[in-house]
């Protein structure tokens, strides 16, 4: 049921990547707390199955069909966030697609397209939201899903985690240049949560490396972007919050699974 005194009360909401795992909950609990949330997703069928399931609890939702590395794409999803709850106050740029391979495996256009829509779509749907809120005079805020992927190498998923990476610097920029124009931008980076990147289904039983002992909820990581959108983190600018049961806290994270090279002679 949507909260007409919730903390997102009379927000509009864009939600990227939202038709599934952790862009799904972000969506059902924006909404639950008053939002209008547009949910954007590549995949049209799951974009409406999430937005009716807003509106079956009281929500207030719109499915958007868009691919965020397709600047014209962009432009109509704007428009149509617009046209539907009359403006924009919130930006999550969730989507991402993950590699799953070392450097000698992956293809350069593997490498262009992972980079394109999980670094590159940040930029490109923040600079259309942001110039529609400038031109409105609109503050807002905006939160970047990150990755503990950004903040340390890995065996495979070179793509995905150089893209995190970019994302950390790219948030921080966005945050310095957008805020004179009363727009905050904040970071969260999950690690082990819900269904891996790209994947619908969830194994709870999957092996995890952190100081939790499990997996997490796509739950949890909505929490935590409910925070950094609401009023609760009006004095938060420019920051990551890891969302990942202590994994970057612990100094083996960067060897986890990892093959061990023979010694050179």
């Amino acid at each position: 049921m949507a909260s007409d005194d919730g903390k997102l009360a009379g927000k509009a909401a864009i939600i990227t990547g939202a038709g599934r795992n952790i862009g799904e909950a972000i969506a059902t609990l924006f909404a639950a707390e008053g939002a209008s949330v547009a949910v954007v997703d590549m995949d049209a069928g799951r974009a409406s199955a999430v937005a009716e399931k807003i509106k079956a609890a009281g929500g207030t939702a719109t499915p958007i069909t868009c691919d965020v590395s397709d600047t014209s794409d962009i432009t109509n999803m704007v428009a149509a966030t617009v046209d539907a709850f009359g403006g924009i106050d919130i930006l999550v740029n969730n989507v991402a697609i993950t590699d799953r391979k070392d450097i000698f495996a992956l293809s350069e256009d593997e490498w262009r397209r992972t980079i394109d829509v999980t670094l590159s779509s940040p930029f490109y749907v923040t600079k259309q939201v942001a110039k529609w809120m400038v031109d409105n005079e609109r503050s807002g805020r905006i939160v970047n899903i990150g990755s503990t992927s950004g903040f340390a190498g890995r065996p495979q998923a070179i793509a995905y985690g150089a893209a995190k990476g970019g994302l950390n610097t790219l948030t921080q920029s966005l945050a310095v240049q957008l805020a004179p124009h009363g727009i905050i931008v904040n970071q969260v980076s999950p690690n082990m949560t819900g269904s891996p990147v790209g994947k619908q289904d969830f194994d709870p039983s999957r092996q995890v490396s952190n100081l939790v002992g499990r997996a997490g909820a796509p739950e949890e990581q909505a929490k935590a972007v409910l925070f950094m959108a609401s009023e609760d983190a009006s004095f938060v600018a420019g920051a990551n919050l890891f969302v990942d049961g202590g994994t970057m806290a612990m100094a083996s994270f960067a060897d986890a699974n990892r093959s061990v090279p023979k010694a050179a002679t």
